[in-house]
């Protein structure tokens, strides 16, 4: 059982974000909730150290307190902010390095492709969906959460809490 809930939990979630993300340009509090949520409930159940617990968590918190900064900035946005955030919770200090440039360099190419998107003439057909047009509006931003849930479920499989899962 904690096999199945190891897979589903954040693969299940960080897709639900990219693509509510892609379709809505926003990314809603209860996923963010429900990702530190389910870390912390499964990380228990797995038996890991309360100590490691701890050090994901404040990982959490150490790349809030920089994406709120972002945000404030305007650079980013509060969805972002907080899926980056509880990314980190489940990535942890371990991989939060590789998490920054996964997210980077993923974000880069994604923002490259929208803006060539957005350089197309939109055809009829998808004039009459609302995403398209609002992914096509150079006045909108980029969905930078498909990015960051993509570089998150890419370095999964190398958590901790992953690991602990198939017991290594």
């Amino acid at each position: 059982m904690l096999d199945a809930l190891t897979i589903v939990i954040f693969p299940a979630l960080m897709a639900y974000a990219a693509f509510s993300d892609l379709f809505t340009m926003t990314i809603s509090n209860w996923i963010s909730i429900l990702l530190v949520a389910g870390f912390v409930v499964l990380a228990v159940l797995l038996g890991l150290p309360a100590s490691v617990i701890a050090l994901h968590l404040a990982c959490g918190l150490a790349v809030l307190v920089l994406t709120f900064a972002l945000f404030a900035f305007g650079w980013i946005g509060g969805g972002d902010a907080k899926l980056a955030a509880t990314t980190a919770v489940w990535i942890g200090f371990d991989h939060l390095a590789e998490y920054g440039l996964g997210s980077a360099l993923l974000g880069g190419l994604l923002t490259l492709a929208v803006l060539q998107f957005r350089r197309l003439p939109m055809p009829n057909w998808a004039r009459a969906r609302a995403w398209i047009m609002r992914l096509h509006d150079k006045e909108n931003g980029v969905p930078y959460g498909v990015a960051l849930a993509a570089a998150g479920l890419i370095l999964y499989p190398e958590t901790r809490i992953f690991l602990a899962s198939l017991g290594v």
